[in-house]
C-alpha cells in the first residue's frame, strides 16, 4: 500500500500489511448499523431521518444521528438540507457509498444462508 492510499485509510495502524485493506473495509462498515443503514440507502434511495429510522425501527435517534454523521464523514453517504421550512434533512449514498452495494448485497445473502442453517 502506498503512503499516499494509507494516509487516506482510517484504519491506517494497519500499515502496508497484506490484510490492510480489508481492515479499512471494515473499519468503514463494520460498526453495527452502518450495513444496515447503506442497506436501507440501497434499497429505498435517498430518505429523511424519520423515514429512515422506521425504516431500521430499533435504532434510537442518537444513534442514527451518530452513525450517519461517522458515514458522511467517511465519504459514504450525503446530507442535504431539503427545506428550511419545516427543516428536512435527506441522506443519500455518495458514488463510493453506493459502490458498496455488491459487498451489502453478499453479506445479505450469507446471512440469509447462514440462518437457515441454524
Amino acid at each position: 500500500m502506498s503512503n499516499t492510499k494509507q494516509e487516506g485509510c482510517v484504519a491506517s495502524w494497519c500499515a502496508d500489511d497484506e490484510w490492510c485493506t480489508v481492515t479499512c473495509t471494515a473499519h468503514l462498515i463494520g460498526k453495527k448499523w452502518h450495513p444496515v443503514i447503506v442497506h436501507r440507502l440501497l434499497e429505498h434511495g435517498p430518505l429523511g431521518f424519520n423515514v429512515l429510522k422506521a425504516e431500521i425501527d430499533v435504532i434510537s435517534s442518537t444513534v442514527l444521528s451518530s452513525s450517519l454523521e461517522d458515514l458522511e464523514d467517511n465519504g459514504l453517504v450525503n446530507r442535504a438540507i431539503v427545506s428550511e421550512k419545516p427543516f428536512r434533512v435527506e441522506y443519500s449514498l455518495t458514488e463510493q457509498g453506493a459502490s458498496l452495494e455488491p459487498i451489502i448485497t453478499a453479506m445479505d445473502a450469507w446471512g440469509e444462508r447462514y440462518l437457515e442453517d441454524q
